[in-house]
């Protein structure tokens, strides 16, 4: 027993605290881990931020660039079928300039034509300047008149009575706009397609 007495005594001598330099060193230690843990933190949500700022900018060019129909979609007819279809285009509030050269190669807007029978992706089309300075943008401000021959479809197809159609105008940075109608039963020479 007395020999156990010893060596707890002795233990009890020999242990040393720990110094203020030791101290030092894990302080420094944990306040570098704090600060890189920060860093990593602030660069993520600054990474983040950005790229929402660029998501929130591509929304805005998009919607930008947008069409809008003006007034109503007109049908002429020849015999018991449609022969043209027109209608007015302008830019949506705020919006950009449009492309609308039907004659251009790249960057244009495209007209596409869809019904139970056809579909045509690229079909030829006319520009007329209601209000515009004939330049092949559609700016703020200008009215655009699109006229489309049946004839020019390909494959041309029959627009008779109750027939239901499809144009989609893609642009090359809106969104695209969907133009949907039916001729009525009875054709006129003229109509005003609901």
């Amino acid at each position: 027993m007395r020999t156990l007495r010893k060596i707890v005594a002795r233990a009890n001598r020999e242990e040393q605290g720990i110094t203020g330099l030791e101290t030092a060193i894990i302080l420094i230690a944990f306040v570098v881990v704090a600060t890189v843990f920060a860093f990593v933190i602030l660069t993520s949500g600054i990474f983040s931020a950005e790229r929402g700022k660029e998501t929130v900018f591509a929304g805005l060019q998009k919607a930008r660039g947008t069409l809008e129909m003006r007034g109503g979609v007109v049908a002429t007819a020849s015999g018991t079928g449609v022969s043209t279809i027109q209608f007015t285009l302008a830019t949506t509030a705020g919006g950009d300039a449009i492309p609308l050269d039907p004659l251009a190669t790249t960057n244009r807007t495209v007209l596409a034509y869809r019904d139970e029978a056809v579909l045509d992706n690229d079909v030829t089309y006319t520009v007329t300047d209601i209000v515009g300075d004939s330049d092949g943008l559609l700016e703020p401000g200008e009215l655009l008149l699109v006229t489309v021959a049946v004839a020019d479809i390909s494959p041309a197809p029959s627009i008779g009575p109750n027939k239901r159609f499809t144009f989609e105008v893609q642009t090359s940075v809106g969104a695209t706009l969907d133009i949907t109608r039916q001729i009525p039963a009875g054709i006129d020479p003229v109509m005003q397609l609901h």
